[in-house]
């Protein structure tokens, strides 16, 4: 599979069967984060790679309403990060958008070997750094739900989310997002 096969394959999908974690996955996950580009290479992203079974269920108490779907997850990464490790360039704060691009190596590579590596909004920040004992002064970016895709529909799965299992959900149009030379509202 190609890089742009991967980003095309790449589908947010909820409804999760288990798949085996190994210590060989999470370290190839690691590696595809370790050798992406960072401001000054400062490499500001850390994660917390959880599978084990009594963890996972520590996890769950994180989520969200609406984010069942993520307790039959066979791992969960947390997406970890401190501003002071990275590039502030005057008013241009760099380490979320550095940490965003390893992680999207890390979802990509996931798609590559036929897994799920969902990211996710609908969880607690505080009950996440409580769970994993991360300090205050790290910020918890995100959750990254992986498993594998299911042909059946997960029931816990609202309209909406089944909806978007079957079909991909509508992209913005090219042209609403790209400008040349110069931008130009399209409001």
């Amino acid at each position: 599979m190609d890089v742009k096969e991967a980003i095309r394959k790449r589908r947010a999908y909820r409804s999760l069967i288990p798949v085996k974690i190994t210590d060989e996955l999470i370290k190839d996950f690691a590696e595809c984060a370790q050798i992406t580009a960072s401001c000054f290479n400062n490499q500001p992203w850390r994660y917390v790679f959880v599978y084990e079974r009594e963890m996972l269920n520590k996890m769950h108490e994180t989520l969200s309403t609406g984010n069942e779907w993520a307790k039959k997850a066979s791992m969960i990464i947390a997406v970890l990060g401190k501003q002071e490790d990275d590039c502030v360039i005057r008013d241009r704060i760099y380490y979320r958008f550095d940490i965003g691009m390893a992680t999207e190596a890390i979802i990509l590579r996931a798609t590559e070997l036929g897994l799920v590596a969902h990211p996710i909004a609908g969880y607690s920040p505080k009950k996440t750094r409580e769970v994993l004992n991360i300090p205050e002064d790290i910020d918890v970016i995100t959750l990254v739900i992986v498993g594998k895709h299911s042909d059946k529909i997960d029931s816990v799965l609202s309209e909406k989310q089944i909806e978007a299992e079957k079909k991909r959900p509508r992209r913005i149009p090219i042209d609403d997002f790209v400008y040349i030379n110069r931008y130009i509202d399209k409001m």
